[in-house]
């Protein structure tokens, strides 16, 4: 029968009141990080309480997986450092109980939040992940004046190509403008040329209105009723100062989700599976088709056996065919015939083959994606197992409590283990590494590292005293220890018996 002791109570509440604590300091900080990643989204854009509200409550859901491992390994820490630095932990093992008995209570509720770190990542995290990539999006497009990018064409607004050579973020000026728009076709389209533009909403936020300032308008009159004149086949206009009244709904509006159905992370254990299997079913297809086309473009006969090659390999060496003789048998126009065909054909199988490559690559890169989600799902509530036997273990070994050494070290600790899953996700995404090496790299160098200091805390071992390790590298260098001995002036005078008789009778009285 399980009995809960009083030593397991007492070290439960101590980490429960830590852990509470510490979690809310972890959201905090990670989503700070998260907000200041986005934070040019949110600035300026009039978004209203109720949106801002959604952001924040959707952003802290989807980080509270990440929390959890930070958060246990510094309550962990800072329960046993607390425990050592006042002598508790001594009088614990004084009383016959092992470090490992003192973690029992630890590790079960670590394991409940483990199991509950899953549930939340499988059921909760994925739909806060897809409300928060919505709204994001929509964010983007809600003021697409803030969005403009400099030396690149920017594309958000609607029938409009819109380059800027600077900008100036202070007063909202744009310098070096060309606009590439287009209203019902290619051929009316018209190119415009200015100095400076200003780009701003109207009040009723449906229209965008453009003031340019020293520049030209050049338009295709095509489709226009001077079309038929072959005197005027385009307009061309200088100007001073021009307006001009863009379509635009600049109010806030939810982005479909149907948009973001190749989003791994913001899907469940099983969609993922089931994702993974309609995706390889589709390309499988698809590899089979283009295998088909290649079979009848490229040989365009029908598929033959070894045997059957290898004869004809045979017949055409005993006659004595050279593609090089045959060649230069030819008049020079069929040579001029023959090499542009035979370019041509390289040009239209290369573009090809280049178009097929950029569907399969992206195929593989989606499919990729949601094995690695599948994955991180596991490794992400397994850290908190693991970061458990790595604090408890150094609380007991530092023995320091408090907010001190312990956040040091924690935060030490968690910069490792996020540049490792980091670099190991980017190294499985880009398809340099397997999934399983990539995702697993971070747990598989923690994983000896919580088992090294597990057993030197069970083991009462000295890890951080510089003196031992200073002995360790003096015995196996050969250095001996060297001591100062320093003179001593001594002076010994005779005893009085007689006086020290008398002053031991009276003692002894």
């Amino acid at each position: 029968m399980l009995r809960i002791k009083k030593l397991d109570i007492f070290i439960a509440k101590q980490f429960g009141l830590l852990f509470i604590g510490t979690f809310f300091i972890c959201q905090f900080v990670l989503m700070m990080q998260f907000l200041w990643r986005y934070i040019d989204e949110l600035i300026g854009k009039g978004l209203t309480m109720e949106v801002m509200a959604q952001f924040f409550w959707y952003m802290g859901l989807m980080l509270v997986p990440q929390a959890l491992p930070l958060a246990i390994l510094l309550s962990s820490l800072i329960t046993f450092g607390n425990l050592g630095e006042s002598s508790e932990l001594t009088a614990i093992k004084a009383a016959g109980i092992s470090l490992m008995q003192s973690f029992r209570s630890l590790i079960i509720i670590t394991i409940i939040i483990m199991f509950g770190s899953f549930y939340f990542q499988n059921n909760i995290g994925p739909r806060s992940n897809m409300k928060l990539t919505q709204l994001l999006i929509s964010m983007k497009q809600k003021s697409p004046e803030l969005e403009i990018p400099e030396g690149i064409f920017y594309d958000g607004i609607p029938n409009c190509n819109l380059y800027v050579q600077k900008k100036d973020i202070k007063t909202g000026k744009l310098y070096g403008v060309m606009i590439y728009r287009m209203t019902d076709s290619y051929e009316d389209a018209a190119i415009i040329l200015a100095d400076s533009a200003m780009l701003q909403s109207t009040a009723e936020k449906k229209h965008l209105l453009l003031t340019l300032w020293s520049g030209e308008w050049f338009e295709n009159m095509q489709s226009s009723e001077m079309a038929n004149s072959a005197s005027v086949p385009y307009r061309r206009e200088s100007f001073i100062s021009k307006r001009i009244v863009l379509d635009f709904d600049a109010d806030f509006n939810m982005t479909d989700a149907a948009s973001l159905s190749n989003n791994a992370k913001g899907k469940s254990l099983e969609q993922i599976y089931h994702t993974i299997d309609s995706l390889n079913a589709r390309y499988d297809s698809v590899g089979r088709s283009y295998l088909a086309d290649a079979s009848v473009r490229y040989y365009r006969i029908p598929s033959v056996s070894k045997a059957d090659s290898a004869n004809a390999i045979k017949k055409a060496e005993a006659k004595g065919y050279e593609i090089d003789t045959l060649f230069n048998r030819l008049p020079q126009d069929q040579k001029i015939r023959v090499i542009n065909s035979a370019l041509s054909d390289i040009r239209q199988a290369s573009s090809d083959l280049d178009f097929k490559s950029m569907m399969t690559g992206d195929a593989d890169q989606i499919i990729r994606l949601h094995k690695i989600e599948a994955i991180s799902k596991f490794m992400l509530a397994l850290s908190c197992l693991i970061f458990f036997f790595i604090g408890a273990p150094l609380g007991a070994i530092i023995r320091k409590g408090g907010l001190g050494f312990p956040v040091v070290i924690s935060v030490l600790i968690f910069i490792i283990y996020f540049i490792l899953d980091n670099s190991g996700y980017r190294m499985a995404r880009s398809g340099m590494w397997a999934i399983w090496f990539g995702k697993g790299l971070a747990s598989a160098v923690m994983i000896p590292l919580a088992i090294f200091v597990t057993w030197k805390a069970t083991n009462d071992s000295a890890v951080f005293n510089i003196d031992a390790y200073k002995e360790f590298f003096a015995k196996l260098l050969g250095i001996r220890l060297k001591r100062h001995i320093f003179g001593k002036e001594v002076i010994i005078n005779n005893p009085d018996y007689t006086a020290d008789t008398e002053k031991l009778e009276k003692i002894t009285e």
